[in-house]
């Protein structure tokens, strides 16, 4: 009984020093947490953002608007500029904890106060879709209980060290949090500069390859490996480029494209795209600008 009195009593220490440090982010109806992670600067998830203003909500209560200044879509990674008024600072960096590690996960629900669970790394080098479909890897996996709200808080070693910024539920008691080491620390010293990255889209909702060959084969048509187009946004480069709901994606330039990381891949080249579609039973290749 001894051991577990000593390990509240770290849980308890931590709260106590990170706790500060822990925001919440939106309000009551919807949001998540953030992390201090320097001067006027909060780290947290864009799929927690709602618009340009970001109300924010410090332990002690204190509600302030925050500035967007930083988006990674794609990583789900956002920084927001907001007086912190003196509350620790986490530090980016760390090197990645191995499996087994003791963790304890940290967030204040859309500001009603901080949340303090334990856990365990259970993996590393973990992946997962960010909110625009991109694969985002190298994720941590940990057991340590969260709340609706809590994506965005940090998870901590029992030093209070940052090893990552919570971010997924996969169910069945496992979390992902994108690790805290130092590729992270680059990319969030470029979005608290207001470096934004941008990355090419097309504009487009997809079905993966196996759900397209089930469909055209329910409708008699020959399968095919591709992407199948189930929205087109207006006015996007899809769009532009004549791309329907409907279409089949099946290749840019020499690449075949079986897998959305195929097709995620194929944007990241610089130049035109022609891309080869199948409509129906006929193919054809259509051109999106650089």
């Amino acid at each position: 009984m001894a051991t577990l009195a000593d390990l509240g009593r770290e849980i308890g220490g931590i709260a106590e020093t990170v706790g500060p440090s822990v925001v919440g982010i939106g309000n009551r109806w919807r949001g998540g947490s953030g992390v201090v992670i320097g001067e006027n600067r909060i780290l947290t998830n864009a799929h927690n953002l709602h618009g340009d203003e970001v109300t924010t909500t410090f332990a002690d209560g204190r509600s302030a608007e925050a500035k967007v200044v930083g988006v990674d879509a794609d990583g789900d990674l956002a920084v927001l500029e907001v007086s912190t008024e003196g509350a620790r600072a986490l530090v980016l960096g760390t090197d990645a904890p191995g499996i087994g590690t003791p963790v304890v996960a940290l967030g204040n629900p859309n500001g009603h106060g901080p949340r303090v669970t334990f856990g365990f790394v259970s993996g590393t080098g973990r992946s997962f879709r960010g909110p625009r479909g991109r694969r985002v890897a190298g994720a941590v996996e940990h057991t340590a209980p969260l709340m609706p709200g809590s994506s965005g808080g940090p998870v901590v070693d029992l030093a209070g060290n940052l090893l990552g910024i919570n971010t997924n539920r996969l169910g069945n008691g496992f979390y992902l949090a994108i690790a805290a080491d130092a590729a992270l620390r680059d990319r969030v010293g470029a979005l608290g500069r207001g470096e934004s990255p941008t990355r090419r889209r097309l504009g487009v909702g997809l079905a993966p390859s196996h759900v397209a060959r089930r469909l055209r084969h329910a409708v008699g048509l020959p399968e095919r490996d591709g992407l199948l187009v189930r929205e087109v946004e207006d006015d996007s480069p899809a769009a532009k480029a004549g791309i329907a709901e409907g279409d089949l994606i099946v290749a840019v330039g020499d690449r075949q494209i079986a897998s959305a990381d195929d097709l995620f891949d194929a944007l990241g080249t610089e130049g035109e795209l022609r891309i080869t579609i199948v409509r129906g039973a006929d193919e054809q290749t259509v051109t999106v600008g650089g």
